[in-house]
């Protein structure tokens, strides 16, 4: 008979490969934008079991965890060596997130952890919290990690716990093993999170999108997603921000907005995905949009539909931070299918599949927002009479609201 320690670590491995094998499937009936999948792709029971257990009897005779994990979410991704490879955002138990790499041979299901996370270097300043990395393949050969560094406001008075400094931060990797890491991206705004760096050089210059802010929570006087140039990688300086999408009132990123991954270049322009935030009686919510920008001028937005590309829904509007959905990192594939990796409440990570041909219709032939409610009834009516007009026989004309068609 076995004993309890070798029978609850055959569960508890049992389970976990249960877990990595299962296969993901697509929810039916979708919006034909872009498919949902039923399962997370990443949670806290993805992590290895040899992260959170001492697995000595002899130190650990009743199997605890002693590394407590909280939650897998906000991941960059890349294509590497046929792989889709995600750096996850992961935060234990104690609050403090890091970056783990995982691999899966589809896309959509069989993620595995590699065996270490990643062991990134730190500056001269050490931060006390890492999240949110964007990968990038950049043209200069480099595969850059773009994130957001955290420490608490030195300014702040001593019972004020919660006040921090967030700035960009910035490593490169030529294998995602060993990262060298680079100073912070310096700029004139006070607090600087969720920056994507261009994957191609603009005038010669390496070109970032920055979301400027003048306090770690509130944009203050930030305007919306800024774009700025800095002649070296090595000591990355801007020292002027545009605004290339601006935050604006009764909107879904009136309070806040910043891009998502970095850009996919199509033949119609570079295609983008930003995350906006408004305020609700129960708090932030979250959701992610789409806009175009023109290729030879990256600042230049060339289209941008009305309203949200994707909200949470159902079990993805419940967790640590309710109403949320984030992304950070999305994969083309040179077969047009694009694969969106978004995480759902800071709990978790999901993925969605899509095409390049499905999000150039979408962006290019949805309506924009014209910011009123009577601009949004006659966007409406155009669509009605031009549906009518080709199905006139929908119903009766006769026939309206609240009637019964006698017989």
């Amino acid at each position: 008979m076995k004993n309890p320690f070798s029978k609850r670590l055959e569960n508890l491995q049992n389970r976990f490969e249960n877990l990595l094998s299962r296969q993901n499937k697509i929810i039916a009936e979708g919006n034909g934008i872009f498919d949902r999948y039923h399962y997370p792709i990443l949670t806290a029971e993805h992590i290895p079991i040899f992260w959170k257990y001492d697995l000595n009897p002899e130190t650990n005779p009743y199997l605890m965890e002693r590394f407590g994990i909280n939650a897998v979410f906000n991941a960059g991704a890349i294509k590497w060596e046929d792989k889709y490879i995600l750096a996850a955002r992961v935060e234990g138990a104690d609050r403090k997130s890091f970056f783990a790499i995982a691999e899966s041979p589809n896309g959509i299901d069989n993620f595995r952890f590699w065996d270490y996370p990643v062991k990134m270097p730190e500056t001269d300043e050490p931060e006390t919290n890492i999240y949110d990395m964007r990968l990038v393949n950049h043209e200069d050969g480099w595969i850059y990690g773009i994130f957001c560094t955290e420490r608490r406001d030195p300014q702040a008075p001593a019972e004020d716990q919660s006040s921090a400094i967030a700035q960009c931060g910035i490593a490169r990797t030529k294998d995602l093993k060993i990262w060298d890491r680079l100073p912070n991206l310096r700029t004139a705004s006070p607090q600087q999170r969720n920056a994507v760096l261009h994957p191609e050089f603009v005038n010669g210059k390496y070109a970032f999108y920055t979301r400027p802010q003048d306090s770690f929570i509130q944009a203050g006087s930030g305007g919306g997603i800024g774009f700025g140039l800095s002649d070296s990688i090595t000591n990355a300086v801007i020292t002027e921000e545009i605004v290339i999408d601006r935050r604006v009132y009764h909107t879904v990123y009136e309070l806040k907005n910043g891009l998502g991954p970095a850009p996919i270049k199509t033949s119609f322009g570079w295609l983008h995905m930003a995350h906006g935030v408004r305020n609700t009686a129960s708090g932030f919510r979250y959701v992610c949009y789409l806009f175009m920008a023109d290729l030879d001028n990256p600042t230049k937005v060339t289209y941008k539909p009305g309203g949200y590309f994707m909200a949470p829904e159902g079990e993805e509007m419940v967790g640590d931070v309710s109403n949320v959905l984030f992304s950070n990192g999305w994969i083309a594939d040179d077969n047009g299918e694009v694969f969106i990796y978004y995480a759902s409440s800071d709990s978790r990570l999901h993925v969605a599949t899509t095409t390049i041909n499905k999000l150039l219709d979408y962006v290019m032939n949805t309506p924009s927002d014209g910011f009123t409610s009577a601009a949004s009834v006659n966007t409406l009516n155009k669509i009605i009479d031009s549906n009518k007009a080709i199905i006139h026989f929908i119903r009766p004309e006769h026939v309206h609201s609240g009637e019964k068609i006698s017989n």
